[in-house]
């Protein structure tokens, strides 16, 4: 069993952060994820998406930001399980904790941290018979990495920010062969800037953007994989458009999963936690990032930071009751590892 300070569940950028907070006490931290490696959504889903609100960085991709983030706190030397699913959490004696993932792997903590971002996402997918079929096959949900779909004939389908900004990018990149972007209104739920890029786009004939249709059907080669998208228009009836590569974006849908069977205090599928110290009401686990709730919550990375620093502050207090923590500037004393 590993034995740490503390257990964070979730390996986002907000879990990252908290390692280097928590290092800077001497506590020891173990990271546990689901997915096979560090970064959360800003690698399972968009590693190359820019992000514009992180201080210091006028502009960083998702990747980049998760790079620094683990460069920051490799001299803390901390503990990763990655690729195991955390299924439940029991407190034993002597305030320790025991978390144990689908693989039986467990770890024990006096304090545990739950940064898990939404929780476990689900795909929305389109009402396409046989999808499912072709999933791996010319059939994407996420986009991962653009280089990917290099020459390649793809259309995507959604009308929200998702499906604009990877347009924008596979067009203004060059990256694909040729890019439809399907949408079922004319109008569009994305960012006005972004909407009149995908206009100018279309404009130029940089994209082939069909509105008032939807992907209703696939047609396979011989080797099943995608060979067409059948679409339905509302002037002009059925479509057959020759692709690669359908990728309907249609959002994710986010689940607690196990979490919410643990005891904790949950309000529309968050977990509750006091703002003092962002501590939930089970004594020695705190809730930090987008899986928390409280009045004024704002779902940022940058909140997300501040809420694991505080976070941090007080576990030390209850690892080390005893023992005055005096705040010490990184600036005057440095970064010393372990």
């Amino acid at each position: 069993m590993v034995q740490s300070d503390i257990i964070i569940i979730g390996a986002g950028p907000v879990g990252l952060f908290t390692v280097f907070e928590a290092g800077l006490l001497k506590l020891r931290c173990h990271l546990i994820d689901s997915l096979p490696q560090p970064g959360g959504q800003l690698i399972e889903i968009y590693p190359k998406k820019p992000i514009y609100d992180i201080p210091g960085y006028p502009i960083i991709n998702a990747g980049d930001l998760v790079n620094k983030l683990l460069d920051q706190i490799a001299v803390f030397k901390p503990g990763f399980t990655l690729g195991e699913t955390v299924t439940s959490l029991e407190e034993i004696g002597d305030n320790q904790f025991v978390v144990s993932t689908n693989r039986g792997t467990q770890h024990r903590a006096p304090i545990v941290m739950i940064a898990g971002g939404l929780g476990v996402f689900e795909p929305r997918k389109p009402p396409i018979e046989n999808l499912e079929r072709y999933e791996d096959k010319g059939v994407e949900y996420i986009i991962k990495d653009p280089e990917f779909y290099r020459d390649k004939r793809v259309v995507i389908s959604g009308g929200g920010d998702s499906a604009l900004d990877w347009t924008i990018y596979f067009a203004e990149n060059k990256i694909a062969s040729e890019i439809s972007l399907v949408h079922r209104r004319t109008s569009f739920r994305g960012h006005l800037d972004s909407v009149q890029k995908v206009m100018n786009l279309a404009n130029e004939g940089r994209i082939n953007l069909i509105t008032d249709a939807e992907v209703v059907g696939i047609n396979a080669t011989t080797t099943n994989s995608l060979a067409s998208v059948v679409i339905k228009h509302t002037n002009l009836g059925e479509i057959i458009k020759d692709a690669d590569h359908f990728i309907p974006l249609f959002g994710l849908t986010p689940s607690l999963g196990p979490i919410a069977d643990w005891g904790l205090e949950i309000e529309k599928n968050a977990v509750k936690v006091n703002t003092y110290d962002y501590s939930t009401n089970r004594k020695g686990v705190y809730a930090v990032g987008d899986m928390n709730t409280y009045p004024g919550k704002l779902k940022l990375i940058l909140c997300g930071f501040h809420e694991g620093t505080l976070a941090v502050q007080s576990a030390f207090a209850k690892i080390y009751p005893n023992k005055k923590n005096v705040l010490k500037y990184t600036t005057v004393n440095g970064v010393n590892g372990f």
